[in-house]
């Protein structure tokens, strides 16, 4: 019978203490040298699998908001990589095989390659230019006494989360207002 535990525990407590708690452990100047490399770069690709993916096209909606270039690999209007690009991937355990061939096929082509991952030692850490790691241990196994959120959300959260913490450290590099953001937000609805 699975346990019960308070709504109220969830919204108010549970998630938000975790997402904090986790943040707070991320490197910094890790952070800041993704933001570097995203100012510096001449379009900044996303790729990843599942909700990690997700996590990164909410990412690259706001990097477009900001009226920088940005793309997802797999759509159908995503160009060519190549040099001065970014591409910037997620993967929680680090070894995804079809993340791990995109990183690998982006830094062939020249471009600058980052993974936001939760394992610094996997096999896509290994082959990207930059890593920021999201210290969390468990991604892919149920551990309750680490947290009673489904395997991987902590994870996915928190990289939404940086994804927006980014974007506050870019708006203030660019100067750009929240009025400009607006005024590049699709009118399509």
């Amino acid at each position: 019978m699975p346990r019960s535990l308070p709504e109220e525990n969830h919204l108010r407590s549970v998630i938000p203490g975790q997402i904090a708690s986790l943040m707070a452990r991320i490197d910094v100047d890790e952070v800041k040298a993704l933001v570097k490399a995203i100012l510096d770069a001449d379009t900044v690709f996303v790729a990843g699998a599942g909700r990690s993916l997700l996590m990164l096209k909410a990412f690259a909606m706001r990097l477009v908001h900001l009226g920088l270039k940005a793309y997802v690999v797999g759509e159908t209007s995503t160009p060519a990589i190549g040099p001065g690009d970014l591409l910037i991937a997620g993967s929680g355990s680090g070894v995804t095989k079809t993340t791990l061939a995109i990183v690998e096929a982006g830094h062939d082509r020249g471009a600058t390659t980052c993974t936001i991952t939760a394992n610094p030692e996997g096999a896509i850490s290994q082959v990207s230019d930059m890593v920021v790691e999201i210290p969390w241990p468990l991604t892919k196994i149920s551990a309750p006494e680490l947290s009673p959120q489904p395997p991987g959300s902590l994870f996915e959260q928190c990289m939404l989360v940086l994804g927006d913490d980014m974007v506050m450290r870019l708006m203030s590099e660019l100067g750009t207002t929240p009025e400009q953001m607006r005024a590049r937000h699709t009118k399509l609805e």
